[in-house]
């Protein structure tokens, strides 16, 4: 007799955040939908043991740059079964969609369209072929700084909102609005591209305008800046990573958000659970000749990403960014090993009720610099990130719902699944079909020893992957199989309006 379902998930704790669904079933999986859930189900063509495990909806990133193979792979033992790039978005966005086609992906992708690339196009001759990296085309742009400094003229601000709304229609998810790389940019643009985007009826995901911890242009500013726009226009604004941008002002941050959200502000929130960021080091926040008096960091706590030198002076890192102005850093803006306030703080922004996990996972760099897409596995000792794009959400389980029990499980889940999925839901029918584990639902499938799950990946070694992960199904093809890659899996499918 010919078995019943493609795949048959045997005997593992079923847990879906939306129903509270929570009891030991099967999962049968036909094509790409799980087809039945319940005890006892017929034959699989594959059968996987999931006892003593939990399943899940595999986890949703809004957050993640890498957006490549080795990314992907790297995230998949994380948890994640789709991973988009909203923060700084894409540009042009239908052939950044075509490239990612062309090259097979693990993981489901998509990205938002880029304002910050369309202020390039239209203050600077900055020509859109070379955004393909977007992440990185804002390091090239800075030999004309005009798209960070300055503020766009009326006609200009008119037409970057044009730009977006023209991506928006082209299947752009939300609009990509780091503003903390472009200070200069004022309100009226602002109000003109939120506006594109309540058309649209998508969000915008936005780095905030300023982090620091003084008046003026506090982090504190840059939230009820937010807040206002979402007031004023009504489009939904999600804030990325809470935990870097409000440096040590997390507390007041936190309490000014929850108010808004209160009086039903469409404002949302992310935030990963490292006290250490990564940038490029032309950003224009660390370049300010303040930066340690505003922020409460010094330069020796900044460092390059792919051979870890430290930074001495003001003067060591601006030499350092002119040079290479596309040169990844992380910065160490919390110091959670020595200063327990400092653990409470990242605490705050991690355990936020309602928001989401996001890992903001930096692309893989070689020692040259230059970003690396290779398939060979595991991943070369010598290329680097940030642990967060190896670790993220794995570090977020074992540490807050594991480990210090800060975080019921259920809880946790869903700030990996069902929380970051509402917030593009709305504009992004696909994904009313994810973060799920229901039938008739996609079949991207998480299944993990919660006893064992655990990030691996730190500073000094980047490249090792997460622990616990015993599968992990994207569109119910499997990616990892008893604990293992499949190395020539690529169902990863585009997520677009």
């Amino acid at each position: 007799m010919s078995a019943q379902y493609d795949i048959v998930i045997r005997n593992g704790r079923v847990m879906d955040p939306e129903t509270g669904r929570d009891e030991v079933a099967d999962v049968a999986i036909k094509g790409d939908t799980i087809a039945a859930i319940g005890q006892g189900l017929g034959a699989g063509e594959l059968e996987l043991d999931a006892t003593g495990k939990i399943v899940c909806p595999g986890f949703i990133d809004l957050h993640g740059h890498g957006q490549s193979i080795p990314a992907d792979r790297m995230q998949a033992f994380d948890g994640v079964t789709t991973s988009l790039e909203l923060e700084v978005g894409a540009m042009p966005v239908g052939p950044w969609y075509d490239l990612q086609a062309e090259r097979g992906r693990v993981l489901n992708y998509g990205a938002a369209a880029a304002w910050i690339i369309a202020r390039m196009a239209v203050m600077t001759d900055f020509p859109l072929e070379d955004c393909v990296e977007p992440l990185l085309a804002m390091g090239n742009a800075a030999k004309d700084p005009r798209w960070s400094t300055d503020a766009a003229t009326n006609e200009q601000a008119h037409a970057i909102a044009d730009m977006v709304a023209a991506e928006l229609a082209d299947g752009a998810i939300g609009v990509g609005i780091p503003n903390g790389y472009a200070m200069g940019t004022g309100i009226k643009e602002l109000v003109w591209v939120c506006d594109a985007a309540k058309a649209a009826n998508c969000a915008t995901f936005t780095h905030v305008a300023f982090a620091r911890n003084t008046d003026p242009q506090s982090a504190v500013e840059a939230y009820v800046r937010i807040i206002g726009l979402a007031g004023a226009t009504g489009c939904d604004m999600h804030i990325c990573h809470l935990n870097s941008t409000s440096l040590l002002d997390i507390e007041h941050a936190v309490t000014v958000l929850k108010k808004a959200q209160d009086q039903g502000l469409p404002v949302t929130v992310e935030a990963y659970p490292y006290g250490t960021g990564s940038t490029v080091a032309s950003a224009s926040f660390l370049r300010a000749e303040n930066f340690t008096n505003v922020t409460g960091s010094q330069y020796s706590d900044i460092e390059t990403v792919r051979n870890r030198r430290r930074f001495t002076s003001r003067e060591d890192f601006l030499e350092a960014g002119d040079e290479n102005p596309s040169e990844l850093i992380m910065w160490h803006f919390l110091n959670i090993t020595e200063k327990p306030e400092h653990q409470d703080l990242l605490d705050m922004s991690v355990t936020y009720p309602g928001g989401a996990i996001g890992s903001d996972a930096m692309p893989w760099i070689k020692p040259d610099g230059s970003i690396y897409i290779g398939e060979e596995w595991p991943l070369p000792s010598d290329v680097s990130a940030h642990p967060r794009s190896a670790g993220c959400f794995t570090k977020f389980i074992r540490d807050y719902v594991h480990d210090w029990e800060l975080v019921p499980l259920m809880e946790g889940i869903a700030k990996c699944t069902i929380i970051p999925a509402a917030v593009i839901e709305k504009g992004t029918p696909q994904i009313a079909r994810k973060a799920r584990l229901q039938e008739g639902m996609d079949a991207d499938i998480l299944v993990f020893d919660l006893d064992r799950l655990t990030d691996k990946s730190d500073f000094s070694n980047m490249v090792q992957p997460s622990e616990g992960v015993e599968h992990l199904l994207v569109n119910g093809a499997p990616v990892i199989r008893n604990g293992l890659l499949v190395e020539d899996a690529r169902p990863g499918r585009a997520i677009r309006r």
